[in-house]
């Protein structure tokens, strides 16, 4: 018994005590642990093949402006701000809407027909992440205005947007040639990244600031604009708010008046 008590005492078996406890550690560890499963190898791997098409797509489209990293550029021609953390509805705004590539250098970026497929856009936009977080393309439930309050969006929309876009979603003009676009005819996804990024002069109204469900109240009412929701009756004077009423009072009632004036006074005489 003395024996087998200094054993215990040895150091000896406090290593072999150690070597046991982290071989049983080791091997439960390996045999609990979630494998990884062949769908999400796949996943990772379709993924890193499209952020490698994506960069080859940017290198040879947007690299001449943005820089070879995406660090930005500065340039009389060729000056292109950094897109590091710009996120992927950044790209699927700018490059959707054929904004991007820009044709000329100019104040700002018009809308034209898109260069890029569905699938290149996309591509683009995976790259861009990986360079760094930013807002992602909205989900499905946000754009499709199911559970969309058009009264709450017309509310937000002449808080937070008419200044520039005008009260009926029509456009405006802005200082030193830049102008806010007629929101007619753009698609649900691209107003809401519009919102999320912010591009050119329009302020970002992030999540915090204008919530999802917010950013879909919004659009459904820019979609009632649009399917004429907003026709009370009469002529709609092209519907650009109070300038048009103005200018219609102006010239057609200040000339009635004008007329009636002249027609009196050549009564009298």
């Amino acid at each position: 018994m003395s024996k087998l008590a200094a054993s215990r005492r040895s150091p000896i078996a406090l290593i072999v005590l150690l070597f046991l406890g982290l071989t049983f550690t080791g091997t439960a560890y390996a045999a609990l642990q979630p494998s990884t499963s062949p769908d999400a190898t796949a996943a990772s791997a379709t993924a890193s093949d499209d952020a490698e098409e994506g960069k080859k797509l940017f290198l040879a489209n947007c690299a001449s402006c943005h820089g070879t990293n995406a660090e930005g550029k500065k340039g009389i021609n060729t000056a292109g701000p950094s897109l590091v953390g710009v996120g992927s509805a950044a790209v699927d705004f700018q490059v959707g809407t054929g904004r991007m590539p820009m044709a000329n250098p100019g104040v700002q970026a018009p809308e034209k027909p898109k260069v890029f497929t569905d699938k290149e856009i996309e591509q683009l936009g995976i790259f861009i992440d990986s360079l760094g977080p930013g807002p992602s393309v909205p989900d499905a439930q946000y754009i499709d205005l199911v559970n969309a309050d058009i009264a709450n969006g017309g509310k937000i929309f002449r808080t937070n947007c008419a200044m520039c876009h005008n009260s009926s979603a029509q456009g405006g003009a802005l200082t030193r040639g830049k102008y806010a676009p007629s929101l007619m005819g753009v698609d649900s996804k691209h107003i809401y990244e519009a919102m999320l990024t912010g591009p050119q002069s329009m302020p970002v109204f992030n999540d915090h600031t204008i919530t999802p469900q917010e950013k879909e109240d919004v659009i459904a009412f820019v979609k009632n604009i649009e399917e004429g929701g907003n026709d009370f009756g009469g002529h709609t004077l092209g519907s650009i708010g109070p300038a048009g009423d103005a200018l219609f009072i102006w010239t057609i009632g200040i000339g009635l008046l004008i007329a009636v004036a002249i027609w009196l006074g050549r009564k009298a005489a």
